[in-house]
């Protein structure tokens, strides 16, 4: 019976008391973070390129040596 109550308080709490933003702003907000998500995975593939050089002309370097 724990399950089925839970269901039925987590229901009516998301009907009840959870304030839903409006669909504008639901729809700007989804696509402020789809810009901040598109924006950090540039930078992080930017970082992991830089990183990749470094490391394999740091052991390019070490091999020549």
């Amino acid at each position: 019976m724990g399950l089925v109550s839970y269901v039925k308080e987590s229901y009516s709490e998301l009907t009840n008391h959870v304030s839903w933003p409006s669909w504008s702003e639901a729809q700007k907000l989804t696509v402020t973070v789809a810009v901040f998500s598109i924006v950090f995975a540039l930078i992080i593939w930017g970082i992991d390129s830089v990183f990749s050089k470094v490391i394999t002309n740091y052991f390019s370097w070490i091999k020549n040596s």
